[in-house]
């Protein structure tokens, strides 16, 4: 098949990608604390599965097609959702554009009432998922694909597999290993926890952007799959392994405590819902609040500096993340016009969380309609992680929690992850560029 068929003929934006995938990789051993001992086949073995997976996903009927039925199947969950939101918050929970089963309108969105509480659904749901055995078999499926190709340990693995699906939780799954985890494997968690999204939360970037996006729920599924081997490659080549994990290329399997029966599971999974929202409440408050002082005070410097060189400057937080992801976003292949603001969502990512970066997106699109769908697509697959400040407090903490011993080794690896989780979501999203096709399924 020619390359024309396959990257949509844009021989630009695919030469673009390909530079950007090697640029990445550049980034990533330039800083590496050991560039001896990088395994290049840990990093060509994860390229080889996020490439024939994207593959499978953009350009493989069949592909696209499967992954539209998980689209249909995740809205369609999601609408279950729905119900128990309106039956709580009434008109408060019904989208723009919507009426209650009373016939009531919707007043607007309202991230509080609309998105947020279908955490709590998604988690109880999760909750029964393990309880029955499902997940599990699941994860240990992606876990034997990490472990024999990219030669890891089994308990990287396995948690890399984990958070495709869960969040922080992901690190219980291997809680008897941890203890005794070289520093490369720890590592290797941290990055995959930030590089990741729980299956909880992907319902808060759905419900913001299923208007605008109706394939979104499909491309989120398919980025936290391929953000697992991506996660391990960065991982690998900033801190690569120098000791002898005990679980090196073994398949271990979950270490996971059922409930006492189904109903306990639903109670547990949905109050561990309600706190992840509190949490993530707790975060949005502090620093929104945080950032919006920071940015009278940046304004307050670089107001005498509006003008560098005839360019108008972005005297705020957001604007001056835009400037360093600028470049990220040409070798994504983003249009010019488009380029600025897409940089600036992925920049401000890194201090306000993904759920504003999305909340941003959806925005982006409502307010420019002929934005390109490569651009929505691409922006998609970068933010589809939990690459930010706050999870290096969350992910370090709760780690830290099983097996306090650890809390300094993984302490100094905290923002190690971070450089290492958005390299890796960004990744995702060169290769996701890569085989982008104008007409696929998948854009809807």
């Amino acid at each position: 098949m020619p390359l024309t068929k396959i990257y949509g003929g844009n021989k630009v934006t695919y030469l673009l990608n390909i530079l950007g995938i090697l640029v990445l990789i550049g980034i990533a051993w330039a800083l590496s604390n050991n560039r001896k001992l990088v395994s290049w086949r840990v990093v060509g073995a994860g390229l080889a599965i996020q490439m024939v997976f994207a593959l499978f996903v953009f350009v493989i009927p069949a592909g696209t097609k499967f992954f539209m039925v998980v689209n249909d199947v995740v809205l369609s969950v999601l609408s279950c959702a729905s119900s128990g939101m309106e039956f709580v918050f009434g008109a408060l929970a019904v989208g723009p554009g919507g009426t209650t089963a009373s016939g009531d309108p919707s007043i607007g969105f309202i991230l509080a009432f609309q998105s947020l509480p279908s955490i709590v659904f998604f988690a109880a749901l999760v909750a029964v998922l393990y309880q029955l055995g499902v997940m599990t078999w699941i994860i240990r499926g992606f876990s034997y694909v990490f472990t024999k190709l990219m030669r890891v340990s089994g308990a990287e693995s396995l948690t890399a597999a984990s958070n495709i699906f869960v969040g922080i939780e992901a690190s219980l799954i291997v809680r008897p290993h941890l203890k005794n985890m070289t520093r490369s494997e720890l590592m290797t968690i941290l990055t995959a926890g930030m590089a990741t999204v729980a299956s909880s939360t992907l319902a808060i970037y759905i419900m913001m952007l299923k208007s605008q996006f109706p394939t979104i729920a499909g491309h989120l599924v398919s980025a936290s799959i391929m953000n697992a081997p991506a996660a391990i490659i960065m991982a690998k080549l900033l801190y690569p392994e120098d000791g002898q994990p005990e679980t090196l290329g073994q398949n271990i399997k979950p270490h996971y405590e059922k409930e006492s029966n189904l109903f306990s599971a639903i109670i547990n999974g949905a109050n561990s819902g309600v706190k992840l929202i509190v949490g993530i409440v707790a975060l949005l408050l502090a620093f929104l609040g945080l950032v919006a002082l920071l940015d009278k005070i940046i304004l307050l410097i670089g107001s005498p500096f509006n003008t560098l060189f005839g360019i108008n400057i972005d005297w705020t937080l957001r604007g001056l993340l835009g400037y360093i992801f600028y470049p990220f976003t040409f070798l994504l292949g983003i249009p010019a016009q488009e380029a600025f603001s897409i940089a600036k969502i992925l920049g401000e990512r890194v201090v306000l969380t993904e759920v504003t970066a999305f909340q941003d997106l959806a925005l982006l699109i409502q307010a420019n309609p002929d934005i390109s769908a490569r651009s929505v697509v691409v922006t998609t697959y970068a933010l589809t992680g939990f690459a930010h400040v706050a999870s290096i407090a969350i992910f370090v903490g709760g780690i830290s929690a099983l097996v306090p011993e650890r809390m300094k080794d993984l302490s100094s690896l905290g923002f190690r992850a971070l450089l290492a989780a958005t390299l890796a979501t960004l990744l995702t999203a060169m290769i996701a560029g890569l085989f982008f096709q104008g007409n696929s399924i998948l854009i809807g």
